[in-house]
């Protein structure tokens, strides 16, 4: 059983857009004939109505168009992460979860029902702009978001290399929106980043749980054994989640073979376990893990595994709270359903769904100031400086897809990211301080 839950790809993650890989259900609704005579009696309204509008709408209609609004409307009503995909968006989640796409670069979901970012991505439009974790996104092109789904929002914001488009941010401590025309580009992403601190400090930056993840991760760690490293950061800041497999297999790296890493849990009440499998040597030297209101999904797996068996201390800030589970549903079209299954659970049994992983030390990054407008923003009373990425998160594996900025962006204080300064990160300078006090307790010897 453990072996067959391995192989799924399922994707968790807050983005909406950056996702996939596909655990298929069976649905169940249909073996009970009390269940489906219900279901064949609503069947006959809903093909009543489309006839009516086929017959008397004051316009041409197809049913086609008719049959994907019906089928939109229905999953509107579930909840934000469940969406039906094209044929189109569904082939374009296939090749986002390989790294690359095209769109402005952020990560969005929903959150206080508002759309939300829950991170952008690192050397993208809309990061390079300044857009943030936790900023609200009003509008898109003047049209308001609050009656958009996650996928049409992410439509909108997806388009080709070259072209324009407008977001309108709503940020916290700002008064006035914030309005940016970032010109959309090739996002392409590298999801690990590392380097050492210090001379002993091996600092790994973890942007996006994808396929490459683990593998990239074990090849950084080999080269810190070899340069025999004494103890890790890894930072989760501003990553949005991604494949529940590459989850797993981060985890494992850190807390050994067969530790239980996160489970699942539907409606019927099963549970799906997922445990470490590793046959590297545990590695139990001092770890710290960074996290903030942009750690969503996969990254709250990771940090809830690590922080439930003892491996590492968590530092920063609450995460994002993308708890439940989106399973990738083909259809035979082409097109297909995100659909919200499960919720998953950290190995001492706590959901993350709107909670979150609370660290174990809080440390709150610095206030983030808003920059003079450049000479292109000024000379568009329109724009006003922001920061940004563009893509949504969730699905059967932890959603879908982190800094400094960009020239002609905003000064946005504290950006984590894999060229970090301890000047200027105050969570990262945090983590040292600890590892390396850490370290001089470790040394201390009782006097004779």
């Amino acid at each position: 059983m453990e072996q067959q839950l391995r192989r799924r790809s399922w994707y968790l993650g807050p983005m909406v857009v950056v996702a996939l890989f596909m655990g298929v259900l069976i649905g169940k609704g249909w073996e009970r004939t009390g269940h489906a005579t219900e279901t064949y009696e609503e069947l006959k309204t809903f093909s009543e109505v489309l006839t009516q509008i086929q017959k008397h709408y004051v316009e041409e209609t197809k049913v086609k168009d008719l049959v994907q609004g019906a089928i939109r409307g229905m999953l509107a009503t579930l909840d934000p992460h469940s969406a039906y995909m094209t044929p189109e968006m569904y082939k374009e989640m296939q090749v986002e979860t390989k790294g690359e796409f095209g769109g402005v670069g952020i990560q969005i979901g929903v959150k206080d029902n508002r759309l939300a970012v829950i991170a952008p991505i690192e050397g993208t439009p809309a990061y390079r702009a300044g857009i943030k974790a936790g900023d609200f996104i009003t509008k898109v092109n003047d049209e308001p978001t609050k009656d958009l789904t996650l996928m049409d929002a992410v439509q909108k914001m997806r388009g080709p290399k070259g072209t324009k488009v407008s977001l309108t941010i709503q940020r916290d401590g700002v008064q006035d929106p914030l309005v940016f025309t970032l010109v959309r580009d090739i996002i392409k992403i590298e999801s690990v980043k590392s380097k050492v601190i210090d001379n002993n400090i091996g600092y790994i930056r973890l942007t996006q749980f994808q396929e490459s993840t683990a593998k990239d991760l074990s090849r950084v760690l080999k080269q810190f054994r070899e340069q025999k490293i004494q103890s890790t950061i890894l930072d989760l800041r501003n990553n949005p989640g991604g494949l529940l497999t590459a989850a797993v297999d981060v985890s494992e790296q850190f807390v050994g073979n067969g530790k239980l890493i996160v489970y699942i849990k539907g409606r019927d009440g099963r549970k799906d376990e997922y445990f470490s499998r590793t046959k590297e040597p545990l590695d139990d030297s001092p770890m710290i893990v960074l996290v903030n209101e942009g750690s969503a999904s996969a990254s709250e797996i990771v940090a809830g595994a690590l922080q439930d068996w003892g491996r590492a201390v968590v530092v920063g800030t609450t995460t994002f709270g993308k708890g439940s589970v989106q399973t990738i549903l083909p259809l035979g079209d082409g097109s297909g359903l995100r659909l919200t299954t499960a919720k998953y659970y950290t190995p001492k049994g706590r959901s993350i769904q709107s909670t979150g992983i609370t660290p174990d030390i809080i440390v709150k990054p610095q206030p983030t100031t808003v920059a003079k407008a450049t000479e292109k923003e000024e000379a568009n009373p329109k724009a006003k400086p922001s920061t940004g990425k563009e893509s949504s998160s969730q699905s059967k594996t932890p959603d879908d897809p982190t800094r400094k900025n960009g020239a002609g962006g905003s000064n946005t204080g504290q950006d984590p990211s894999a060229e970090a300064s301890l000047e200027d990160d105050v969570q990262l300078q945090k983590a040292v301080e600890l590892l390396k006090t850490w370290k001089i307790f470790k040394e201390l010897r009782p006097s004779t």
